[in-house]
C-alpha cells in the first residue's frame, strides 16, 4: 500500500510539472512561429492542460481498462466545474467580459449533447470515437477562427490582453523544443506510474475501475487546471480562469473520451448514463446560467461558487456510499486483468 501511495503522489507531481513544461515548450514554439497569444491560449494551451487526462486515458485504454479512461474524462469535467471553478469563485468572485468566452459556452453545451446522444446505446464504439475526433478538429478550427476574428476586431477582446500577459517568457526555438520533449516524456512516464498505483489501490479497497477514474485519477489529472484557474483569478484575469475550465472540458470530452472508443470499443457501466453524465451536464448548464451574462458581463459570485463546490463534494460522497453498498465485480475483474499487464 505504501508503494502504491508513493506511486500516485509521485505520478501526480510529475504529471503536473510535466504538463507545465509541455505547455511552456508548445506555447513558446507557437509564439516563435508568430501565432497570436489568444490563438495559442485557446488551442495549444487548452490542449496542453488536458494532456494529463489524454495520456492517462491512452495508457488505461491500451492496458484494457476503458472504465478508468471514461471515468477520467467525465470525472475531470465534474471536478473542473464543481471543485476548481467552485473553489476559484469562492476565493475570488469571477466577472466574465470576454465575447470569445460567450461563444465557447454554447460549443461546450453542444458537445455535451453530442456525447449524450453517442452514448445512449450503452456502448462507446469506434464510430463514436471517430465522430468525437472529427468534432475535435472542427472545434479547434472554430476556436482558431474566434481568436483570429477577435484580433481583427476594433475593440480587442479582454481575453486577448490577459493571454498576452500570461504568455511565457521568450525562449529560443531550441530551448522550447527541449522543454516540449521533456514535458511529453514526463507525461508519458507519470501517467503510466499513476495508473499503476491507482489500479493497485482500487484492487486493495474493492473499488471499481469507473469509480477510481471518477475520483482519484480525475482529481489528480485536474491539478493543472486548478493551479491555472486560481492563479489567473488572483491576478484579476477572470476570463482566463473560466476559459481554462471551459476549454479543458471541451478537450476532455472530444479528445479524452474518444480514446477508449477507438482503442477498446464496447459496453460501459450503466451508471455512466444514469449518474455521471447527468451530473456533468447539470453542472455545465449551471455555469452557463451563472456566467454567460445575458444582459452584460457574466458573474459567478461566492455563493454560486459554494454551491458548485458542495455539489462536487456531495457527488464524491455519493460515489463511495454506492460503491460500498454495491461492489462491482466486473470492474474488479477488469482491474485484476489490467494488473497482470501493467509493468513498471
Amino acid at each position: 500500500m505504501l508503494l502504491n501511495t508513493v506511486a500516485i503522489v509521485v505520478g501526480f507531481a510529475l504529471l503536473v510539472w510535466g504538463a507545465d513544461r509541455f505547455v511552456l515548450g508548445a506555447a513558446a514554439i507557437a509564439r516563435n512561429l508568430g501565432l497570436s497569444p489568444m490563438l495559442i491560449g485557446l488551442t495549444i494551451v487548452g490542449l496542453g492542460t488536458s494532456a494529463p487526462e489524454i495520456l492517462v486515458s491512452v495508457m488505461a485504454s491500451f492496458q484494457g481498462n476503458p472504465g478508468l479512461a471514461i471515468g477520467n474524462a467525465l470525472g475531470s469535467n465534474i471536478a473542473n466545474i464543481g471543485l476548481i471553478l467552485g473553489l476559484t469563485a469562492l476565493i475570488v468572485p469571477l466577472t466574465v467580459c470576454s465575447n470569445a468566452l460567450r461563444r465557447e459556452y454554447p460549443i461546450l453545451l453542444a458537445i455535451c449533447m453530442l456525447v449524450l446522444v453517442l452514448m445512449l446505446d450503452g456502448e462507446l464504439g469506434r464510430l463514436d470515437g471517430t465522430v468525437l475526433l472529427a468534432a475535435l478538429v472542427l472545434v479547434i478550427i472554430g476556436l482558431a477562427r474566434i481568436a483570429l476574428r477577435s484580433r481583427a476586431e476594433k475593440d480587442k477582446d479582454p481575453m486577448e490582453s490577459e493571454y498576452e500577459a500570461e504568455m511565457p517568457e521568450a525562449l529560443s526555438t531550441k530551448s522550447a523544443i527541449l522543454w516540449f520533449v521533456i514535458g511529453l516524456a514526463l507525461l508519458l512516464f507519470s501517467s503510466r506510474l499513476l495508473v499503476w498505483g491507482a489500479v493497485n489501490i482500487a484492487v486493495s479497497f474493492g473499488i471499481s475501475d469507473l469509480v477510481i477514474g471518477l475520483t482519484i485519477v480525475a482529481l489528480g489529472t485536474s491539478l493543472p487546471e486548478l493551479a491555472a484557474s486560481i492563479t489567473s483569478a488572483l491576478k484579476g484575469e477572470h476570463d482566463i480562469a473560466l476559459g481554462n475550465v471551459i476549454g479543458s472540458n471541451i478537450y476532455n470530452l472530444l479528445a479524452v473520451l474518444a480514446v477508449p472508443g477507438l482503442v477498446v470499443p464496447g459496453l460501459f457501466a450503466p451508471e455512466v448514463l444514469s449518474r455521471d453524465l447527468p451530473v456533468m451536464i447539470g453542472l455545465t448548464l449551471a455555469i452557463f446560467i451563472m456566467g454567460y451574462g445575458f444582459r452584460g458581463s457574466g458573474r459567478i459570485n461566492r455563493f454560486e461558487g459554494l454551491l458548485l463546490l458542495l455539489c462536487f463534494v456531495a457527488y464524491q460522497v455519493f460515489l463511495f456510499i454506492v460503491e460500498e453498498a454495491e461492489p462491482v465485480d466486473g470492474g474488479q475483474t477488469a482491474i485484476v486483468r489490467m494488473l497482470d499487464e501493467v509493468k513498471v
